[in-house]
């Protein structure tokens, strides 16, 4: 019998049944997450259908999207003045207490993006199955479990079973060798995969990460890594459970404890892909060679070097990407051949679901200590819980940031989906740490460039895209 992939293995450990011959099955689905954004609607038809849900206690919410991020946190800085959003989050709390579910609300001391308060509340463990009505659901592949992004019927099947209508997805595994270099980041090696594969280039696969470089990376590089898996189409990333992961999750509060962890601990060693197990796809990098990444257009495969230049869309070859190029450029107000280094921006965003847990914090404020942000330029740090801007400030990293010139505000999405006060203006140029620099992602008419947390750092206390290795502003 050919060996399984660790994904292959997840899958078949929580099938309930095959679905005729359509290729699909039914898939039991450990836990999950809602939010006040993508969970009005699945809980509306749930209620039409007379239904309630079969498993509470496998559900958490939280408040993450449309909240105020404002620097000072209470009761009144909560009130949302806009009724659309206040209505979102009123029906999050009407619908947790009607069926019993625990809800991490806007003054909660645990609240935060979704993605950041799974890994950190131990809510999603090794071999688990994780959903939630949120592409960047793919996050928790860093915790040897399959997570992924569902929509909001689906959200509605998943509260009244517990399961879900899943086909199962070819495996990809990307095998990094070497190791990161001096100011080398996780959010540099992701960028620079989605480069070489394309936005599409995962399409129909789950990736397993492997190699020394993945052996190497701390859980929340991994986590950066498995959340942007889904920007080159990835159904889900993983990352085979370690030591590094054990000792991260050891402690945290929905962990198992005492003598449960040390027989969890036994079960999830034996997670790992087959030595015989087959891939569809195999795709190799070279961590070593990799240089600090920028997005210049409105994909994030649309990236360089940052000592690189704006490609020319007449030397691709493929015509629906050439005319894709060119209207990404037209939108950045970029042209062929220009240079990334030294574009100036008006404003540094460090946050999102993608870089906003404590090594993403720390990592910026290396650069930032002893410097100011450039005259002109607007920088926030929304870090990604409470919890995070808790240990920030025990650090001492908050008033690093504030010192710098940075706004240091409280916890939320914020300006990575923009649905709240914290967005940008037409022609505005953002250097962000976030996942996306679609049209209008930030704000209408704004303009994104994708890089790690020390590299928007760097561009801030320049007022342009700077190369971090060589971080001068003269």
């Amino acid at each position: 019998m050919t060996g399984r992939t660790l994904y292959q293995r997840i899958v078949a450990s929580h099938t309930v049944r095959q679905l005729g011959d359509s290729g699909q099955i039914l898939l039991y689905v450990d836990r999950q997450v809602l939010n006040e954004y993508t969970s009005p609607q699945a809980f509306a038809a749930l209620h039409a259908q007379g239904r309630s849900v079969w498993r509470p206690s496998a559900t958490l919410a939280v408040v993450d999207h449309v909240n105020a991020t404002t620097p000072v946190r209470n009761a009144r800085s909560m009130v949302l003045v806009d009724a659309g959003r206040a209505r979102q989050v009123s029906t999050l709390a009407e619908n947790c207490a009607r069926h019993g579910i625990e809800l991490f609300d806007m003054l909660d001391p645990r609240q935060g993006i979704e993605h950041v308060v799974a890994s950190e509340q131990g809510w999603v463990l090794p071999g688990m199955v994780m959903a939630a009505g949120d592409s960047h659901t793919t996050t928790h592949g860093a915790m040897g479990a399959l997570g992924f992004g569902i929509g909001s019927s689906e959200i509605e099947h998943l509260l009244a079973t517990q399961t879900l209508i899943y086909r199962p997805q070819k495996n990809l595994r990307v095998t990094v060798h070497g190791q990161l270099q001096p100011g080398i980041t996780a959010k540099d090696l992701v960028l620079g995969l989605i480069a070489q594969i394309g936005a599409d280039g995962a399409s129909g696969h789950v990736i397993e990460y492997a190699g020394e470089a993945i052996r190497a990376m701390g859980i929340e590089g991994r986590l950066t890594l498995c959340n942007m898996s889904v920007e080159a189409a990835a159904r889900g990333a993983i990352v085979a459970p370690d030591e590094r992961l054990f000792d991260y999750l050891q402690g945290r509060a929905r962990v198992p404890q005492g003598a449960q962890w040390d027989a969890a601990v036994a079960q999830w060693r034996q997670l790992r892909s087959d030595d015989e197990a087959v891939f569809d796809r195999e795709v190799s990098l070279n961590a070593s060679t990799l240089a600090p990444r920028v997005t210049w257009g409105t994909s994030p495969d649309h990236g360089v070097p940052i000592d690189g230049v704006v490609p020319h869309p007449e030397n691709e070859a493929d015509l629906q990407r050439r005319q894709g190029m060119q209207r990404a450029l037209a939108y950045m107000d970029l042209q062929p051949g220009q240079a990334l280094q030294g574009l100036p921006i008006s404003h540094a965003f460090i946050g999102s679901c993608t870089n906003s847990r404590i090594e993403d914090l720390r990592d910026a404020a290396r650069y930032l200590k002893g410097r100011r942000v450039a005259p002109g330029v607007r920088a926030l740090v929304v870090p990604g819980s409470s919890m995070v801007r808790a240990q920030a400030d025990a650090e001492g990293l908050g008033r690093v940031f504030e010192d710098a010139g940075f706004e240091w505000r409280q916890a939320g999405c914020s300006m990575c989906v923009a649905m709240n006060e914290d967005h940008l203006n037409p022609g505005d140029r953002c250097a962000s740490s976030t996942n996306r620099n679609f049209e209008g992602r930030q704000g209408q008419g704004a303009r994104t460039h994708l890089m790690s947390p020390a590299m928007v750092a760097a561009a801030a206390v320049c007022g342009a895209l700077t190369d971090l290795r060589t971080l001068r502003c003269d």
